[in-house]
């Protein structure tokens, strides 16, 4: 299914929730039980943190007020344009009277930004890390639901900009993850989906997806990569907070 995590030593996670394995090359059954995008979803990860009711609601302020709309996010259009990056953020797509969650690793989805930014994904997230072989997209846009930036980037790349790559991940590894998109060739991109968890789902209302293409990674990419960061992450569309998306994380 996916590949192996970069060689380089992950952190301990306390429990809870309970550290998992990288999934394995090929997984042909879900991780996680197929429910339907919900409260019911979110009850279980506050649920498992001990997180009540007062938590919950500080996590939806948090990202209602700062959530794709801060006023760093608007340094990220300047910035990318400087590193002569294609940067946009589109509504975030999925179709009306479906779910978000679809159970197949393989059916074409209904993208609007390729690398995805946002949409319809498998019900299970895939496990939080740096790769050094493809992850399947279909469960990195869980992972993007859940408040993650995702950097990816085209078989053509060298191993010294994937290295610098694993560096600037290194510098905020929880909500983070990396993971190569052969078809990039030799660029490198960024996304990430935000939204208001209160409205999520309602009135057809999913968010925004945020993707930057660029042609290298320079120090102009850098800084660039790092007001997106600074802007998006952990302001996913579900509220989970990023204690969830720790090095080495992944469905129970």
């Amino acid at each position: 299914m996916v590949g192996r995590m970069a060689n380089k030593k992950k952190p301990k996670t306390p429990p809870p929730p309970r550290r998992v394995q990288a999934p394995k090359p090929r997984q042909d059954k879900p991780r996680v039980a197929m429910d339907d995008l919900g409260a019911r979803h979110r009850a279980t990860l506050y649920g498992a943190a001990g997180l009540g009711v007062i938590a919950l609601i500080a996590v939806v302020l948090l990202v209602t007020l700062g959530g794709g709309g801060s006023a760093s996010a608007k340094n990220v259009p300047p910035l990318m344009t400087t590193a002569g990056c294609n940067f946009k953020t589109v509504t975030a797509y999925v179709p009306p009277g479906q779910g978000v969650h679809v159970n197949s690793l393989t059916k074409k989805l209904p993208w609007n930004t390729d690398p995805p930014s946002n949409g319809q994904h498998y019900p299970a997230w895939a496990v939080w890390g740096f790769y050094t072989e493809p992850v399947n997209p279909h469960m990195v846009v869980h992972n993007e639901e859940h408040g993650g930036v995702v950097l990816w980037w085209g078989s053509r790349v060298s191993p010294q900009t994937v290295g610098q790559l694993h560096d600037f991940y290194d510098e905020k590894t929880d909500g983070s993850f990396g993971t190569p998109y052969p078809k990039l060739g030799s660029k490198v991109a960024i996304s990430a989906w935000t939204g208001d968890p209160a409205r999520y789902g309602r009135n057809n209302y999913f968010g925004q997806g945020h993707l930057a293409i660029c042609p290298r990674y320079d120090a102009a990419t850098k800084k660039a990569f790092e007001a997106f960061r600074n802007a998006y992450i952990g302001k996913g569309p579900e509220g989970v907070p990023l204690s969830f998306a720790k090095p080495g994380m992944g469905p129970q």
